[in-house]
């Protein structure tokens, strides 16, 4: 329980110590790295040095060569302004990379650096308080010009004119802060700890309070708080010196180190290595919280005693300013991702499943809310347009979401419907999300249609919305069937092929929404707002979602009406036929109303002929060629294989998982006939 608690802590301390780097990187970002934030405003002002030189030269009459001179003047200004621009961009690109190394350092560098950079600060505090309590003595001496020096009143137990007439509380408050200051400092700094410095050290740090208390002149005083910081200064700037070599060694090794995993275990694999030392999710959680805190301490302390302070107006600021820079969008993604990981638990929680993969949809999440920011140029839109687009992207997600948990209770239908679950809270639970996920989508397209004109963000929408909703009506269907299925006495022949149609209108379904997508990302990209990202995400979405999924349902078509072909060429086997082997058929375990011979003289049902024909040519009994066709058939069982595999590419997303579900379930009730009939049925069927 302790070996528990200690490493949370370490973990939060690590997690906290990588936030301020991210503030640093944000606030570079939101300067531009330095660059001029609107290129109008550098134009306005050529332009008008340009006017100023016209009338200059129209105005005055000078002589050529003073023309000249001026437009030379002018000219050398544009030049010095753009050197300047050049030369903040270069500190902000070092300052990046610095924040974005010391984010990627190890726990124990990234002490050292922290530890460092406290003593640095330590000195400029100790700086400043010095400053403040030498100003007060120099007010109090030039008051007091004839009278005697503040150690003569102490001396003189003249404590009552110090403390309430004079600087007596500061100095003593000074003195204090220097004491403990000194002694941090002592403590923290990385130089060699030798007995003589670290006297020093304390004298230095003590030397502007004592020196005050002397009858000195002023202008010693004045530069008092600067010496007192000179051996401070050069013990920090020792400790770089005397540890340059070690940081060129540690810099290097970590290059050697990154590069060597590289070519090892590829790119995509430092990533995630990365990924899962720093902590990336929390870490951005953190500082996009802290972000946000500060911006409400902020806003509450200028507006909170105003009588007109309103809240939404405070949460809209705080949306604006939440995704105004690439850090703070990647902040925000964190704590979307986060949120999005909890809906997708508490809808499990809801279905009674602990499916492991589902919780992915946090990170899928994530990635398409960071994909929409990036696509429709959030952080570079002015501050009203930016709350639309984000407005909008939210919505956008959340018809995403919708997907997600069909994703969930879709394998659940299927493993109830087949499995002949006898558990009926089970089937309402699984029920009741359905019926959400159509009476949502609906009430939301309603509320759209009735407030908003129509756009190309409406028309993704409920694009989005009407695929949900026939991709759940699709696995009603289909999860009914099954249950008619469970219930019946007989063999129903029909029922292959009612899941192949039902199944073959939703696919059909969302291979033209994806088209309407395709076309209207198209127009956007077009008339809209262009981009190279949201060029290259229409090309993935027409690679995977049309083309492949149009070749994979082609496949599927083919190999179906393949199959289909070769059952009808094979002989129906007649009642007497049927008697007299008094057999079950040898795929499903039912019995034989009627059946078709193959060519080595085995009965099968057609219906089970034709599913094993989606695996391989071969007789389940003898595996002899069932039918010779040249070009039809596959050159090998693992061609068949791959094919049926192929199949499964053009359903919904989680079929997959309701193959080996229903298989599962099929094999664990072998027992009852009808059940053992269903097994091979859905195994094939699922797969379309």
């Amino acid at each position: 329980m302790e070996t528990s608690i200690r490493e949370k802590i370490l973990s939060f301390v690590d997690v906290v110590m990588r936030v301020p780097p991210l503030f640093i990187i944000d606030e570079l970002l939101r300067i531009s790295l330095g660059l001029p934030n609107d290129n109008v405003v550098l134009d306005e002002s050529v332009f008008e040095t340009n006017n100023l030189s016209s009338i200059a030269s129209s105005i005055s009459a000078v002589t050529t060569n003073s023309f000249l001179m001026d437009q030379f003047d002018l000219t050398q200004f544009a030049y010095k302004t753009y050197l300047i621009i050049l030369f903040k961009f270069f500190c902000c690109c070092i300052g990046f990379l610095a924040a974005l190394y010391t984010f990627m350092l190890c726990t124990r560098h990234l002490i050292i650096v922290y530890l460092y950079l406290i003593s640095i600060g330590i000195i400029f505090v100790s700086y400043w308080s010095n400053v403040s309590a030498m100003k007060a003595i120099i007010v109090y001496m030039n008051a007091h010009e004839s009278t005697s020096s503040i150690l003569d009143n102490i001396l003189c137990l003249k404590l009552s004119d110090i403390l309430y007439n004079g600087p007596g509380f500061l100095i003593i408050q000074n003195y204090i802060l220097q004491c403990v200051l000194a002694s941090v400092f002592c403590y923290i700094h990385l130089a060699p700890r030798h007995p003589i410095i670290q006297k020093l050290l304390m004298l230095s740090f003590m030397s502007s309070s004592i020196l005050g208390l002397h009858p000195l002149p002023v202008q010693y005083l004045y530069h008092a708080p600067v010496c007192a910081t000179l051996i401070p200064l050069a013990v920090c700037k020792f400790v770089i010196w005397y540890n340059s070599v070690s940081i060129l060694r540690t810099i290097y090794v970590g290059y050697r180190h990154t590069r060597n995993f590289i070519i090892n275990y590829g790119l995509s694999a430092l990533a995630e290595t990365e990924w899962m030392r720093l902590n990336v999710p929390c870490v951005l959680r953190t500082f996009w919280m802290l972000r946000v805190a500060e911006q409400v301490v902020e806003i509450l302390g200028n507006h909170y005693s105003e009588e007109t302070f309103n809240y939404y107006v405070m949460i809209r600021t705080l949306l604006i300013n939440g995704c105004e820079t690439l850090t703070a969008v990647l902040g925000m993604t964190s704590i979307i991702s986060f949120v999005c990981h909890y809906i997708g638990c508490f809808f499990q929680w809801i279905l009674l499943t602990e499916d492991e993969d589902e919780k992915s949809i946090g990170t899928v999440s994530a990635i398409l809310f960071y994909i929409l920011a990036l696509q429709t140029g959030l952080t570079s839109l002015d501050r009203e347009k930016r709350l639309v687009r984000l407005y909008r992207n939210f919505c956008l997600l959340f018809t995403a979401i919708l997907h997600f948990v069909h994703n969930i209770v879709n394998p659940l239908l299927m493993s109830l419907s087949a499995s002949h679950n006898p558990a009926l809270h089970r089937h309402l639970r699984a029920l009741a999300v359905c019926a959400f996920l159509i009476f949502f989508p609906v009430s939301l397209l309603i509320f759209l249609w009735s407030h908003f004109t129509v756009s190309t963000w409406l028309l993704a929408v409920s694009v989005f919305s009407i695929e949900v909703i026939v991709k759940v009506l699709v696995s009603l269907a289909i999860y009914s069937l099954f249950l008619i299925d469970a219930y019946r006495s007989a063999f129903w022949e029909q029922f292959d092929d009612c899941v192949y149609i039902i199944r073959s209108f939703g696919n059909t379904v969302e291979f033209a929404f994806g088209i309407i997508l395709f076309f209207n990302g198209f127009w956007i990209l077009i008339f809209e707002s262009g981009g190279a990202i949201r060029a290259i995400m229409m090309c993935i979405h027409a690679y995977f979602n049309i083309w492949c999924e149009a070749k994979a349902g082609w496949s599927v078509f083919m190999k179906r009406r393949t199959a289909v072909n070769k059952i009808n060429s094979l002989p129906e086997a007649k009642v007497e036929q049927l008697e007299r082997l008094n057999d079950v058929c040898a795929i499903c375990y039912q019995e034989m109303q009627n059946a078709k011979i193959t060519q080595c003289n085995h009965y099968f049902h057609g219906v089970c002929l034709r599913k094993w024909l989606y695996v391989q040519d071969r007789c389940p009994l003898c595996h002899d060629i069932l039918y010779k066709v040249e070009n039809i058939r596959n050159k090998d069982d693992s061609t068949g294989l791959a094919t049926a595999f192929a199949e499964g590419r053009s359903q919904n997303n989680g079929n997959d998982t309701h193959d080996d579900t229903i298989m599962q379930t099929r094999q664990n009730s072998n027992v009852q006939s009808q059940n053992s009939r269903r097994q091979l049925a859905e195994n094939l069927n699922e797969g379309r």
